[in-house]
């Protein structure tokens, strides 16, 4: 039979079709919901859809499908869907909060430390207590069992404006008057409206996983993660990281910047140099502070780890700090934990097969802990060289350290206490560097610290390593997959904490980072991110990176160079020959 005696007259097709990753279809009379055919498709045990992809691009469950088209769910079980839950629960959380307790404003400030919730507080009356927390709760569940939907409606940016100054949410109305568009798409959830920055749940009838927990002053909305989607994770103290985001929150206040529309109100006025001074110093402040506390027990500190998430501004801190601890009669010695990578046939892999050289198993641990105690002792020692070209350690150079030396090592593994166990703990002072973000868009609307870190990669990427946005994006769940393992489980093993955001980071970034955006194109898996991110920057006005100095961290991110790069920095620290 050959191919044109297949061939006959069709009827036309009054179905769309919905062709799902694993080969089934499901038809539809055109304009169904999304939500509709998810919820036909959706089989025992599969988790809830937040949105879908469709035909390449990131939608809404309440959009109509029209066409034929490819369609993937998005769950709990990805990032974005994550996201989604959070935002819809951030919502939830508002309405019920503003229907019991008129007077109170929930403010949500940042990020748990271990990615289980939300820290918020409330203006407008005292903070929650248990037994109200629990009443807000007991409430969330009934608007969930009742199944309400989140209502997306279009507004003139004008009217949203007004509407935002007379409820008194004035950081909202500011975020808005910036927008270039004449239209604002706004959330309405039983008679409430609201702006959150991203789609939202089809229904409240999703957000079954959550708790409220007084966490004074504030308190914590807990919520799943994504390894663990239908389980609520431990709720873990961390004084020391909560800390550092109380002293963000006061800088803020200091530069009268607590969100978004704030920071471009400064701009318009020509407030940037100013803020970046400002900015500037309280990071020097910090770094002198810590450089300080190391030097005055130099008696019993004679090792300085540094560690972070990527994108943190690890290099740049441990060459300031340097600065810092010469300043304080101290010489630092810094010393490569690259180095001591185990040859490439001995690096243990990844279940791809890939080595994988952030697991802790990837490090000599043996020879670096007795290099430690040797130069620590005053005996010289052979450090060696890792050759990344023959995947090799090598001799390096001898070395003998004195006194008044202190040896710093920065890497990922740095508040793990199994990198250095057979040093004397009083010995070791351990420094966890990130930028914790603390400037949100608005009450509501939180900027996500692991964004702010993806877009100084994207930028640095493109400039130091050739690589693309999509280069970047590819490989980022990878990246953040280490940290979850390598890095924030030791947060709070840290003597200190550095906080390497700047407030007016992501308005300098923003042209820098849009071009390498825009060049991801729409058929890759990359697209919906950059989209998202392209999306996010819209709501900080562009500035010129003139106003950021050579020594800021930010330069280790947008170039050209920094003041470190411009000089022999062992050179500066050592002379021509340690001693």
């Amino acid at each position: 039979m050959s191919t044109t005696d297949l061939i006959r007259p069709g009827r036309p097709r009054e179905t769309v079709q919905a062709r799902f990753p694993d080969g089934r279809i499901f038809e539809a009379p055109p304009g169904t919901p999304l939500v509709e055919i998810m919820r036909a498709a959706a089989r025992p045990g599969d988790l809830p859809a937040m949105a879908a992809v469709v035909r390449g691009k990131f939608t809404e469950l309440n959009k109509p499908l029209t066409a034929d088209a490819d369609v993937r769910p998005v769950t709990l079980a990805d990032t974005d869907g994550l996201h989604i839950y959070r935002r819809s629960l951030v919502c939830l959380l508002v309405v019920a909060a503003a229907e019991l307790f008129p007077e109170a404003t929930v403010l949500v400030e940042h990020s748990a430390s271990t990615g289980s919730g939300y820290y918020c507080e409330v203006a407008g009356r005292p903070p929650f207590t248990q037994a109200e927390l629990d009443r807000i709760a007991a409430h969330m569940r009934e608007l969930v069992e009742r199944n309400l939907p989140f209502t997306r409606l279009t507004l003139p940016t004008t009217e949203a404006v007004r509407l935002f100054e007379e409820r008194g949410e004035t950081d909202t109305a500011r975020l808005l008057a910036h927008r270039p568009e004449d239209t604002v798409m706004l959330y309405s959830l039983n008679g409430r409206l609201d702006y959150m920055h991203g789609y939202l749940a089809p229904s409240t009838g999703v957000l079954r996983h959550f708790a409220l927990h007084a966490f004074p002053p504030g308190f914590l909305l807990q919520f799943p993660r994504s390894s663990q989607p239908e389980k609520m994770p431990p709720v873990e103290p961390y004084p020391k990281l909560f800390k550092v985001f109380e002293e963000a929150g006061d800088w803020l206040d200091r530069l009268g910047i607590r969100s978004a529309g704030a920071l471009n109100d400064a701009i318009l006025a020509g407030r940037l140099p100013e803020i970046s001074l400002v900015s500037e110093a309280l990071h020097e402040a910090r770094l002198a502070a810590i450089a300080s506390d190391i030097a005055a027990h130099h008696d019993r500190i004679r090792v300085v780890l540094i560690a972070g998430p990527s994108a943190s501004g690890k290099t740049t801190f441990a060459k300031r700090l340097s600065v810092q601890l010469l300043a304080n009669r101290l010489r630092p010695f810094p010393l490569s934990i690259d180095d001591y990578f185990l040859d490439r046939e001995r690096t243990p892999r990844e279940p791809s097969g890939d080595y994988d050289f952030e697991s802790l198993r990837a490090v000599d641990v043996a020879l670096f802990n007795e290099h430690l105690l040797r130069l620590t002792a005053g005996e010289t020692v052979q450090l060696p060289h890792y050759n990344f070209r023959t995947g090799r350690r090598e001799a390096g150079r001898e070395v003998k350290l004195g006194p008044d030396n202190v040896i710093v090592v920065e890497g990922i593994h740095g508040l793990n206490p199994a990198l250095a166990p057979n040093l004397p703990p009083e010995s070791v002072y351990r420094v966890y560097v990130s930028a914790l973000t603390q400037l949100n868009l608005d009450r509501h609307n939180r900027v996500s610290t692991t964004d702010s870190r993806l877009l100084r990669r994207i930028v640095r990427d493109a400039a130091t390593r050739g690589y693309t946005a999509a280069d970047t994006l590819r490989r980022w769940p990878s990246v953040t997959r280490g940290e979850r393992l390598h890095i924030f489980p030791f947060q709070e093993n840290s003597d200190a904490i550095f906080n390497s955001a700047l407030v007016h980071e992501l308005a300098v970034l923003r042209p820098l980072a849009e071009p390498l955006l825009l060049q991801v194109r729409p058929e890759t898996p990359e697209y919906v991110e950059a989209n998202r991110l392209l999306s996010f920057l819209k709501w900080f006005r562009p500035a010129p990176a003139d106003v950021v100095p050579s020594n800021s961290i930010l330069r280790e991110f947008i170039g050209p160079t920094t003041i470190f790069d411009q000089l022999d920095f062992a050179k500066f620290m050592w002379g021509n020959q340690p001693p």
